[in-house]
């Protein structure tokens, strides 16, 4: 069993910031990749922001130079730093999460998701 919680959304102003965290806990043995995607009203979910375990990121372009990814691995923790927002970033995120469980088994985990709205 893994369960993975997020939090940090909520409602910001535009141009201000907000810290996403997603935990995984369980039957883990090991984690790759960690990730967030979001999910606007009537759109495809899409890559926000990736991290893989040796340090590489990879970013979405209409984030670049504004979000940043980071990855604790002692607490199995994806953070999303989310700065200088727009009403376009307003959407459900949600992490992912890359691993293999204690039985050798590896799959793609998903948070619930956190609502993130940007709004005067």
């Amino acid at each position: 069993q893994v369960q993975l919680v997020e939090s940090g959304g909520g409602l910001v102003q535009p141009g201000g910031s907000l810290r996403l965290s997603c935990a995984a806990s369980g039957s883990i043995f090991s984690i790759s990749a960690m990730g967030w995607y979001r999910q606007a009203p009537g759109k495809q979910r899409e890559l926000v922001a990736m991290i893989i375990s040796g340090g590489g990121t990879n970013y979405a372009d209409s984030v670049k130079g504004r979000f940043a990814i980071s990855r604790d691995d002692v607490k199995n923790t994806v953070y999303l730093h989310m700065n200088s927002l727009k009403p376009e970033d307003t959407a459900v995120y949600y992490c992912t999460v890359d691993l293999t469980t204690t039985d050798w088994a590896e799959a793609d985990y998903w948070g619930q998701g956190t609502q993130v709205t940007v709004s005067s």
